[in-house]
């Protein structure tokens, strides 16, 4: 009986063992689809970004040789020099008045200046516009005087801490702080590109960066990332959080984070060991050549796709016109892949994806041994690929959804051997268990992919026709996991998310109606035709963009006339087809006090997709403010 006792033990413990296998093995693999779905969302927006910068002529284009650009994209795109800001020291003019009860710097900074800060953004203080401004134009003053590459050298900083994307996350930065050290001559820092965009805070980031540059320029590194550029902010928030926290000066501001943004170094040295890039490189990078480029007159963001047009036998970079824009593209945009070679990077849109080889070969012609770069979110905060030749270190936990990843950093000494250190902050995070934290991020990623489909509904409509011979409304799953694929290009495994996306029929066909049925317009404008009112869902952002560049002041309004001009520049260069006696109609009907202008804050809302779940909620709170990554 002890030993039949002892058996039913023993099997039930197995039988429980394989349970919570194979439990923990499907929770796996619905954490691995969350992150596939967020990361592809995430590189599908900043390739449209690309699109859209290419297609306003806000890059170096070909075409502009032919003047086959209009007048009026010169007119919006070129930076207007504010004469007010030629004046060294126009901050002055502006007075502080009485009531501000923010922290008061005085230059050149001391410590006590950088303290007074920190506990100022703890408390959720703002930093007077004189004192922003003063600050950018003594680091702009710095900036002009420091090369394209960084060398440092571990004989005078005995450790070296590398810190990667941030993105407005100032919780991160400063539980960074708390657990390494505040920077100083004991505790030395390089901040690896992309420190605004996305978070909240970016202001209060950057600033901080920028007044510890200051005060210990020696020990304190920033290397530029692709988000340190203004047509970027424009997309993924900066650009907004500055006129939000600064209404009167806010244009100035932007102005000058431009100029400084663009004076940042491209890249760090380590003991002539380690390179420190943001994004990578590629198969014609040329570290010599590098250190010439003139680094203000070029943007990451212009022309990128020609980064991945290099060729072998094609003349070298000291020959080509594009070869400075080429090299600075690459090293902001590019990222390791496990297949030799060096090939465009589809799916970011700008760069290249670079193999071991190229890794290899660099590292050799440069006598180098490791290359640390940032650019992508992982889930433990950092990665080694290339043999452990390329590390890429992530620094904004929770980048993604609450719980989502860790944030990293590094910290190197003499011996140049490579430390990691993890942390996540966490509000809600501790409370929740595995099960929930993965659920909780599985549903805000699905949410954001049914989104995405819903946006290209007329494409997906069309596709599942094709094969929906007899207009059943349905398709076999490997037919709509291909429609989906083609129109989408997200490279997701659509056949396992099926279940969280569309029906079944009776007989195992796929109801692809079901696709759209969560999802219903913002606050539909009756206006609207429904081809326009799609093509405003899919082009929501990059409209966005465009009327930002047209609304110089930021006020948030634009005449009748400008919006006119915003369709004619997405009509030509998007290739949309849109009527313009149908726009002309819809910019009447939308200035709703017959001004002459128009709030296109208020139109955009009205093409924002609501789930259907959400729709009570909205109607009782009214606007959301959920930060989407699409």
């Amino acid at each position: 009986a002890a030993c039949s006792g002892a058996s039913k033990a023993l099997k039930s413990a197995v039988l429980i063992q394989r349970w919570y296998r194979r439990y923990m093995a499907r929770l796996e693999m619905r954490r691995r689809y969350t992150w596939n779905i967020f990361q592809s969302i995430e590189y599908a927006g900043e390739q449209d970004q690309l699109q859209v910068t290419l297609s306003t002529g806000i890059s170096i284009s070909i075409k502009s040789q032919n003047n086959v650009l209009p007048d009026l994209i010169s007119q919006l795109l070129d930076p207007v020099v504010d004469p007010w800001l030629d004046r060294e020291t126009c901050y002055n003019l502006i007075q502080i008045p009485e009531s501000y009860a923010g922290p008061r710097l005085s230059f050149p900074l001391s410590v006590s200046d950088t303290n007074a800060l920190l506990n100022a953004f703890k408390e959720q203080q703002t930093l007077h516009a004189r004192y922003v401004l003063q600050l950018l134009y003594e680091t702009k003053k710095l900036l002009k005087q420091m090369p394209n590459v960084i060398h440092l050298s571990t004989s005078y900083a005995k450790e070296i801490t590398i810190c990667g994307d941030l993105h407005g996350r100032l919780d991160d930065l400063l539980l960074i702080f708390y657990k390494n050290g505040l920077p100083s001559a004991e505790t030395s820092y390089v901040f690896n590109g992309d420190f605004v965009d996305r978070g909240k805070k970016s202001i209060e980031v950057v600033v901080l960066l920028f007044a510890y540059l200051l005060l210990y320029p020696d020990y304190m590194h920033l290397n530029r990332g692709n988000h340190e550029d203004h047509i970027m902010n424009l997309r993924y928030g900066f650009t907004k959080e500055v006129m939000q926290k600064y209404k009167t000066h806010g244009r100035e501001i932007l102005q000058l984070f431009q100029d400084v943004f663009s004076l940042l170094p491209v890249a760090t040295v380590i003991d002539g060991k380690i390179l420190i890039v943001h994004g990578g490189i590629s198969d014609q990078t040329d570290l010599d050549f590098l250190s010439t480029i003139e680094r203000h007159k070029v943007s990451g963001n212009r022309q990128p796709t020609l980064a991945s047009s290099w060729k072998k036998g094609d003349a070298g970079p000291h020959l080509n016109p594009l070869s400075s824009l080429l090299q600075i593209v690459d090293i902001l945009w590019s990222d390791p892949k496990t297949q030799e070679g060096c090939s465009p990077n589809t799916f970011r849109g700008g760069g290249c994806y670079f193999g071991p080889d190229v890794t290899q070969r660099l590292l050799l012609q440069h006598g180098l041994q490791l290359l640390i770069r940032s650019h992508e979110c992982k889930q433990e905060g950092y990665e080694l690929c290339h043999g452990g030749q390329v590390i890429t270190i992530f620094s904004a936990s929770n980048y993604y959804e609450e719980g989502s990843n860790r944030g990293a950093y590094i910290k190197v000494g003499r011996e140049l051997v490579p430390r990691f250190y993890q942390y996540q902050v966490s509000r809600t995070t501790r409370k929740l268990t595995l099960t929930q934290r993965v659920r909780a991020a599985e549903g805000s990623a699905l949410r954001a992919l049914k989104e995405k489909l819903f946006t290209h509904r007329s494409e997906l409509m069309s596709g599942f026709e094709q094969y929906d011979h007899n207009n059943t409304g349905s398709v076999s799953v490997s037919e709509w996991a291909l429609v989906l694929e083609t129109v989408l290009r997200l490279d997701l495994p659509w056949r396992t998310l099926r279940p969280h996306l569309a029906r079944l029929a009776p007989d195992g066909s796929v109801e692809y109606h079901s696709c759209f049925e969560d999802m219903v317009p913002g606050n539909p404008l009756t206006q609207v035709t429904p081809n326009l009112a799609e093509t405003l869902f899919r082009y929501r952002t990059d409209i966005e963009i465009i009327f930002n560049i047209i609304d110089k002041d930021h006020s948030g309004l634009i005449s009748i006339e400008e919006f006119r001009h915003t369709w004619r520049l997405f009509s030509a260069h998007l290739g949309v087809d849109i009527d313009d006696r149908a726009i002309d109609d819809l910019a009447r009907s939308i200035d709703f006090n017959k001004d002459g202008s128009i709030d296109f804050t208020e139109f955009l809302e009205a093409f924002r997709v609501v789930h259907k779940l959400d729709s009570k909620d909205q109607h009782l709170n009214g606007k959301t403010d959920r930060e989407k990554y699409s």
